[in-house]
């Protein structure tokens, strides 16, 4: 790749600059100049590794070991280098080529769009931009459609509400990251998914099990941590129009200006409109809500001799209307007027990262971490008002360094506010908690394919008093084929159980409440085994994922709408509950071009109801996905399209019933041009429905009223056409 007089060259510069006394540091790119991430970077013979950021950049402590470092990556040549060919500034660009030889015969392969990180100790999945454009990607919510792990479905069928479920248990215990930054909580959790435009994000980490304690105690099931556009990466000007059949519009566009060599910044804006009435089933009720949706996100990087600095500024302004339709079969009287739903969100968040690098050999670091945010909703469900406003704080300080050659500790200090504020009826509720917490994490290498990760954190609420969070994380690669982990870990939340229930509200269900919502924190041991095999078949490899996770509660807030078909009850756990998940997957590249991906996940998820240990309701047992994506090698045409089978779920009530099975159909066509793309495609194309979503729908105000009860798709077959367009920056 580099001629010898030219490694001469950069070799006497960099001993002239000292090089063994600081990081190594460069971007890998493919054939095309297209950032590759999740290529693994690692000291030849020694201990030290790493892998690519979204914009494939990397950063490594120079080996006192070895000169000699490689880079590797599925479907492309691997590739060892001289340290002597990094300069002074780390901007050396390495290109891999994609095409892998054996025996004299060429194999080209293509990246994946869902990467395995297979150096980390813990098991962390990256969804890359690829992996999104593969679908229309709105939102957050719209974002794993094609990934077998996380499942996304709406919560009820009259206000658009949508929840994750990972590991069969519910998005609320699922630590959601921004950035490494606590978000969508509390008030946030019901439709703070589709708050998240889709052509803002770089990519997403998906992270099961126990996770890190540096970012807090309160994951339960996994982490999912957001990351946005960068401005020192990020294209000068980019945009995507979409429109869907249902005349649903949407507007993005980022920008970003790079004022000098250390210093960006970029500019985000977003608007959607959906606010024509639907009714395909004829019960009178919107299928869709209508919503209305302006957002904007301003940030700003800097870095220079160590210190990074960033910050950025979010606001966000919605309207979500649903309910009876206006013109429909059962529109209202003056004696019985329409049942309508109405909130009105306000939201503004910001966030502060500053870091300093004062030992680079040692990789000795601290940062610090703020965020502050004030959500605000105003709701009507029918007669029911609820009205809540929340207000966030959030610290966290970071220190790090290597301990000897083997050895890596992390340590600091948090601090989490929370303010809420709730009128529902004639109840009022104002309530604050805060929590400082300290922890550590320590990372040992014993062995070349052993890596340990221990955590331990200390955290005081102002609510309950002291606990502790012990994590655990092994790592073993027996074979270069053959990745093992396993982890264990305690985590704990503190409940918000109205906001992050208030869709229940759209029913005439009472709340059986307790004085105050703070009564009850939840506490859940999660432990993990995965096996990931890397099995050469043919001129390929096939990727081979096993896992099996548990999800055992020591204390929790137990929601039940069984015992009463009239009521949700709010109370403390009496018995069991668990959540048991095994789960296979694989990727193969079956022809040039040709990607194929299946998976299959099993789930036995139980908790005691009012004595009676039962079927978590409307948790589907299994579930199954197969997506086949094409590209021609001259990336003009691509092709995506995935199938899920969705098991049967129980229902809530007394007597046990279950939903039936179904399949879902998605596909996608995209052509490229040298400015961007343009993509049409279709979700739901088998038109499969769930049959009277909402219950009572003729009698909104009666006792039997409730839109709750989902299990499946609430409207048919979407038609969407979209466009991509981008100014690449200036070099």
């Amino acid at each position: 790749m580099y001629s010898k007089i030219g490694s001469a060259l950069v070799l006497a510069f960099c001993l002239a600059s000292g090089l063994s006394a600081r990081e190594v540091g460069g971007r890998i790119v493919d054939a095309s100049n297209a950032p590759i991430q999740g290529a693994n970077v690692w000291w030849l013979d020694a201990k030290t590794g790493t892998t690519t950021d979204a914009q494939g950049h990397f950063r490594i402590p120079f080996s006192r070991e070895t000169d000699r470092l490689k880079i590797s990556y599925v479907g492309y040549q691997t590739d060892t280098l001289s340290a002597t060919l990094f300069n002074e500034t780390n901007d050396v660009q390495i290109a891999l080529n994609e095409a892998v030889y054996l025996e004299e015969v060429q194999i080209a392969g293509r990246r994946p769009g869902l990467v395995a990180s297979r150096i980390t100790t813990l098991k962390v999945e990256t969804i890359t931009q690829d992996e999104l454009c593969k679908a229309a990607c709105c939102n957050l919510s719209e974002s794993f459609e094609t990934n077998p792990s996380v499942d996304v479905s709406y919560s009820d069928a009259a206000t658009g509400a949508k929840q994750i479920k990972l590991l069969g248990l519910s998005g609320t215990y699922v630590q959601m990251l921004s950035e490494g930054i606590p978000f969508i909580r509390g008030l946030a959790s019901p439709y703070g998914l589709s708050h998240v435009p889709g052509p803002w994000m770089e990519s997403i980490q998906v992270s099961k099990g126990a996770a890190s304690v540096i970012n807090g105690y309160e994951a339960i099931t996994g982490q999912i941590n957001v990351e946005y556009k960068k401005p020192m990466t990020s294209d000068l000007l980019s945009v995507n129009l979409f429109m869907a059949d249902n005349l649903r519009s949407e507007v993005n566009a980022d920008w970003a200006l790079k004022l000098n060599p250390y210093t960006s910044t970029s500019t985000f804006v977003h608007y959607e409109n959906e606010t024509r009435e639907h009714d395909a089933n004829g019960d009178g009720f919107m299928d869709l809500p209508a919503v209305e949706q302006a957002s904007l996100l301003h940030r700003w990087y800097y870095n220079k001799n160590g210190y990074t600095s960033q910050f950025a500024i979010k606001g966000l302004d919605e309207t979500r209307q649903s309910g009876q339709t206006r013109h429909g079969n059962h529109a209202g009287t003056s004696t019985d007027p329409l049942y309508r739903i109405d909130l009105a969100t306000q939201r503004i968040e910001a966030f502060a990262k500053n870091g300093y690098v004062f030992n680079p050999e040692r990789n000795r670091s601290v940062g610090l971490i703020t965020s502050v945010s004030w959500h605000d909703q105003d709701a009507v469900y029918g007669n029911r008002v609820y009205d809540a406003s929340q207000r966030n704080a959030y610290a966290n300080l970071i220190w790090q360094s290597d301990v000897g050659l083997n050895h890596k500790l992390v340590a600091g200090s948090s601090i989490l506010l929370d303010d809420m504020q709730e009128t529902f009826g004639q109840r009022q509720s104002n309530t604050t908690e805060v929590v400082p917490g300290a922890f550590a994490e320590f990372a040992w290498k014993p062995l070349a394919e052993l890596n340990v990760l221990a955590g331990l954190r200390y955290d005081h609420s102002s609510w309950f008093g002291g606990f502790v969070t012990p994590r655990m994380h092994v790592k073993y690669d027996p074979l270069h084929w053959l990745h093992l982990r396993a982890n264990v870990g305690k985590g704990h939340r503190s409940t918000r159980v109205l906001s992050e229930n208030s869709f229940l509200l759209a029913s005439s269900r009472s709340f059986e409440l307790a004085q105050g919502d703070e009564w009850q924190q939840e506490i859940a041991w999660n432990s993990g085994l995965s096996a990931q095999f890397y099995i050469p078949l043919g001129l390929r490899e096939l990727t081979l994922g096993l896992e099996s996770y548990n999800t055992d509660f020591r204390q929790q807030v137990v929601v039940d709408v069984d015992s009463d078909p009239t009521a949700v009850t709010f109370s403390p756990l009496q018995g069991t509950s668990y959540a048991n998940v095994y789960q296979a997957d694989l990727q193969y590249e079956l022809l040039r071009g040709l990607q194929l991906g299946a998976a299959f996940r099993y789930t036995d998820a139980k908790t005691t109801y009012n004595g009676i240990l039962r079927e978590r309701p409307l948790t589907s047992r299994y579930k199954g996905l197969f997506t086949l994506s094409w590209q021609d090698a001259m990336k003009r045409w691509q092709f995506d399209g995935n199938l899920q089978f969705n098991g049967s779920a129980r229902l809530p009530g007394i007597a046990d019933s279950y939903s039936p099975t179904f399949n879902i159909f998605n596909a996608q066509a995209t052509r490229y041009f040298r400015w961007g793309s343009i993509y049409v495609g279709g979700e739901n194309l088998g038109n499969f429905t769930q049959a009277n979503p909402i219950l009572g729908a003729e009698d909104p105000w009666g006792a039997s009223f409730d839109a709750s009860q989902v299990w499946g798709p609430v409207h048919g077959s979407k038609y969407y056409v979209g466009l991509r367009y981008s100014i690449k920056q200036k070099k």
